[in-house]
């Protein structure tokens, strides 16, 4: 999972970064609310994680501009404020949930995971679509009509996870290597087509209707014909 932090408390966004990457997150961390805005309207973040008080803009403003810019990315807002107008701003203005400082490690990876399932097919670590189902544990594609199962490289399994993520909508070449290969690596197109290529023919291996139909001078869209 992808995560974006912006935190402007370096101490505290340092522990951040710590504990989520031994849980396996991947962190992209950002002090500034100004700069915290531009990445979470990248759209490339599976869940973000926002302090209210920030430089340039602070964390409620961003979370309104997101959501009115048509951002989806579920938020949890982390702030030292515990009165009750601003849990009911924040909750308000576009955010999914509310956690006060100090908190507890294992109550911020709860909400987290919490935030995670939410609005996405995920039970028990595993993400599903039409006739396929995706084990994150094992980092498996499992097709729930023949039976048939196969291993995924981390590239196969993470734009299956965006792309499942993201049904119904048609992602960009663009949106897919900054999602995959990150904001600070200049992946060409030809990464994108070579592992959804890959992809794709793990998806046929398996023998799933579900498929990833490539839309003209556009991009990619996951798609499922349920027809007997």
């Amino acid at each position: 999972m992808k995560v974006l932090l912006v935190e402007d408390e370096k101490r505290m966004a340092q522990a951040l970064c710590g504990i989520l990457s031994i849980e396996k997150y991947e962190v992209d961390y950002y002090a500034d609310g100004a700069d915290g805005l531009c990445a979470i309207e990248s759209g490339i973040y599976d869940i973000a994680i926002l302090d209210v008080m920030l430089p340039g803009i602070d964390g409620f403003e961003i979370v309104r501009k997101a959501r009115k810019k048509g951002v989806r990315t579920p938020i949890l807002m982390l702030t030292a404020k515990a009165e009750l107008d601003d849990k009911v701003n924040g909750l308000d203005g576009g955010a999914d949930d509310y956690l006060t400082k100090p908190f507890m490690t294992k109550e911020l990876l709860a909400r987290l995971r919490a935030l995670c399932r939410r609005g996405s097919n995920m039970l028990d670590g595993v993400l599903t679509f039409g006739d396929i189902s995706l084990d994150a544990n094992r980092s498996t594609l499992f097709c729930t009509v023949t039976g048939q199962s196969v291993l995924l490289s981390e590239k196969e399994y993470r734009i299956l996870e965006y792309l499942i993520g993201n049904c119904g909508q048609i992602l960009t070449r663009e949106q897919l290597a900054v999602k995959i290969w990150g904001l600070e690596n200049e992946a060409e197109y030809n990464n994108v087509e070579v592992y959804m290529s890959f992809t794709r023919k793990k998806m046929k291996f398996v023998g799933a209707k579900a498929e990833i139909k490539a839309i003209r001078g556009v991009g990619y869209e996951l798609r499922y014909d349920d027809v007997q």
